[in-house]
């Protein structure tokens, strides 16, 4: 499967390019940076410390995906709403692991599945999907009497919070409350911010050292506490994630897939 890594450059770009090329049956056939930047002309596999490849960074980005089957996307919210809509043209897989998307975004990537395959998360590993259903198993089971708090760390790096992979944790939640995360979620606390209201949904975002991603989704009732947590060890992990859920989404018909739909998580 001939792959196009956009953002090639960054640290999650260069992960991407060497899980590409750990993968059997994949290759990969274009990198994508923004203009100016200083990884132009050079060779992509060389920038992931791999030998030479003679896939040069270009900023040109539709020739790319017209000579490609799919895109793995981990850049900004801007950014990946416009290579969705190059995709779209190209009628190629389009794998999202960019956080921070807001409604607006969220928006454009519905229309560009209606043209081809998108595969959005907020994370890419087994253990965070396998994650997310159980929180929304509990939340379903469990009343509002029980409060859901989401505490997440990342590293000192990280631009948005919470995080991706939080607010997916927060969304799975209110999905097995039957609520929407948007009317339920609290997502700063400070100063005299009175009792807890019922019901919602609290997040708490840290930050520090080079923490790759902890999560952890505590449900306190009434004398009693039940914790569900994942720490993620190794970047990599997303990468390999994003080259799975590409060959996944190779021939499949134009939609909004998630993680959980090439795992066969969606019945959890």
């Amino acid at each position: 499967m001939r792959l196009v890594v956009v953002g090639a450059a960054g640290r999650m770009g260069r992960m991407l390019i060497k899980a590409i090329h750990e993968t059997e049956g994949c290759v990969l056939s274009g990198a994508i940076e923004r203009p100016g930047s200083p990884a132009l002309g050079q060779d992509a596999a060389v920038l992931a410390g791999l030998p030479a490849g003679g896939v040069l960074v270009t900023d040109e980005a539709l020739p790319a995906f017209v000579d490609a089957e799919g895109v793995l996307d981990f850049t900004s919210p801007d950014a990946t709403v416009e290579f969705a809509t190059l995709a779209a043209q190209a009628r190629i897989v389009h794998v999202v692991g960019t956080t921070g998307l807001e409604p607006h975004h969220l928006a454009k990537l519905e229309a560009a599945a209606r043209h081809a395959a998108i595969v959005r998360s907020g994370n890419m590993s087994l253990g965070v999907n396998l994650l997310a259903g159980l929180v929304r198993k509990v939340a379903a089971t469990l009343g509002t009497d029980w409060d859901i708090e989401i505490v997440e760390m990342h590293h000192r790096m990280k631009v948005d919070a919470p995080s991706g992979t939080a607010v997916m944790l927060g969304e799975a939640a209110a999905e097995g409350r039957s609520v929407d995360l948007a009317d339920t979620r609290v997502a700063v606390r400070d100063g005299q911010t009175g009792a807890r209201v019922p019901g919602t949904i609290g997040f708490a975002a840290l930050r520090g050292g080079t923490v790759v991603g902890d999560h952890k989704v505590i449900f306190a009732g009434a004398g009693e506490r039940l914790e569900l947590s994942h720490v993620a060890e190794d970047r990599g992990l997303f990468a390999q994630g994003a080259v799975k859920a590409a060959l996944w989404g190779r021939g499949r018909k134009p939609g909004l897939y998630s993680m959980a739909d090439v795992l066969g998580l969606d019945t959890l």
